[in-house]
């Protein structure tokens, strides 16, 4: 995450101060914290008797400006528990800054569209083969970064404003009842400050994440707008780097990564509600500790709000150790394991006989998953959830014997109810849970057709009367 929080360090085309403050903020700058505004340090001519031009005496008027418009921003906020107004500009300036390695984001062009279009074509083609879930992709798209951000947004907003809306009612909840009707300014301060600490590290996460994406559901969760196939070309340039394998082959094979998930999506519709409802019921059994919070507004200092963001980052949120909760994380983690072990299934049955590099691709995509990455970061900040397929070669291992025993029609029947699909337990044993459903269905057939018969009368009346002769 950001070492200025909240966002409040200057723009990234300008310095952090200018030449005179570094000259002065070296002399006397130290002992005690750098200002959390990025205000320029104390110690300055005047500054024992002028608090303010100690604060802000080493800065320019450009900068104190910006300073102050985005301290205004935190304050008069007056929206919902996340202010998404600043995580939108936060993600936007992290995205322009580039990645580590200096690659910047950049327009795309028409050769790129066209190249992301034909990849989506041909992979659904050759899933046509693979699976009996028809196209998910009405459309296909290539997106910059910046235009990731902008689709995806709505999406965190749904993911994480629960959460937030909880740790809002908790800083309010952490001051004694007799002050809480006398303490609405202080309460309205605290409601600003915590949109903005959220809008910061949600505009930073998926800033950052936006630097290494490929497409829209990387991280199994539908991200984009239903019915786009999204890939990021630059990403996708920067993925294939040092494989050795032709950009076009990389191209083609997130193609049918991300045609695979489109089509799940798309043609199991209560697969997303399902994700989602796991996650929101994950969340609602973390546990804030309002101890921390209770130390933050014991000191509330609106010129010391790292320290609301230090609670966040220090482990605030604590998973509940109760069934429900357990229950909750298991079923989650299940359900993005078998989805991301159905589309790895899937992909290589479709890409293997075709692509050279489909086993070197594969390998590399199911580490960078196993690894985690911006988007577990996020989660695991935000809402105290490593969001991670952590059985995904389990998974894929089900879902390739599902296809041996009963062909692509039965696997895939699966996905017509959750209560038909694998549990945690039965990535344990795929063989068994295999050979375990084709009897269970055979039993269930069996037993239908007994209790059909004892409540048809004709029926009834009929074998009675073969028993008679």
């Amino acid at each position: 995450m950001s070492d200025t929080p909240f966002g409040f360090g200057l723009p990234p085309e300008e310095p952090e101060h200018g030449d005179e403050g570094k000259k002065k903020g070296d002399q006397g700058g130290q002992g005690g914290p750098a200002n959390p505004f990025g205000f320029g340090g104390a110690g300055l001519p005047g500054g024992a008797d002028n608090p303010f031009a100690a604060m802000f005496g080493s800065m320019n008027p450009a900068d104190l400006g910006a300073a102050f418009q985005q301290l205004g921003q935190m304050l008069s906020y007056e929206g919902g528990p996340v202010n998404w107004d600043m995580a939108k500009d936060i993600a936007r300036q992290t995205v322009a800054q580039g990645t580590q390695d200096g690659v910047k984001d950049a327009s795309v062009g028409p050769a790129e569209r066209a190249a992301v279009e034909e990849a989506v074509r041909l992979a659904d083609l050759w899933l046509d083969q693979a699976t009996s879930l028809p196209s998910g992709a009405g459309s296909a798209v290539a997106w910059s970064r910046a235009e990731w951000v902008e689709a995806t947004l709505p999406v965190w907003k749904e993911l994480v404003d629960p959460v937030a809306e909880r740790v809002g009612a908790a800083m309010g909840s952490v001051l004694p009842e007799e002050m809480q009707a006398m303490a609405g300014p202080l309460l309205g301060m605290m409601r600003s400050m915590g949109g903005a600490m959220f809008g910061q590290q949600i505009g930073q996460a998926v800033g950052v994440l936006a630097g290494e994406v490929v497409g829209s559901t990387d991280i199994g969760l539908p991200l984009g707008p239903a019915g786009k196939a999204a890939l990021l070309p630059v990403n996708i340039v920067s993925f294939g780097k040092d494989l050795g394998v032709p950009a076009d082959e990389v191209r083609l094979y997130l193609a049918l990564r991300e045609a695979a998930h489109q089509r799940l999506f798309a043609h199991v519709p209560w697969l997303r509600s399902h994700l989602f409802g796991a996650v929101e019921g994950y969340a609602r059994g973390i546990k804030v500790d309002t101890s921390k919070l209770e130390d933050v507004v014991g000191q509330l200092d609106p010129s010391n709000p790292e320290a609301l963001q230090e609670a966040l980052q220090g482990g605030m949120f604590q998973p509940q150790d109760t069934p429900e909760q357990k229950a909750a994380l298991a079923r989650l983690e299940t359900a993005l394991a078998l989805v991301e072990g159905w589309v790895d299934a899937v992909v290589h049955e479709a890409a293997k006989p075709r692509l050279g590099s489909a086993d070197a691709l594969r390998e590399m995509l199911r580490r960078r998953r196993a690894t985690g990455g911006p988007a577990e970061q996020t989660f695991a900040t935000l809402i105290g959830l490593e969001l991670r397929p952590r059985r995904l070669r389990d998974a894929s291992r089900l879902w390739a014997s599902l296809t041996d025993a009963r062909g692509v029609d039965g696997r895939d029947g699966l996905w017509e109810h959750p209560d038909m699909l694998p549990t945690a337990s039965d990535l344990d044993d795929p063989d068994g849970f295999v050979h375990r459903e084709q009897l269970d269905f055979s039993e269930l057939d069996k037993m239908l057709g007994e209790a059909a018969q004892q409540n048809d009368p004709a029926k009834k009346d009929e074998n009675e009367g073969d028993g008679e002769k």
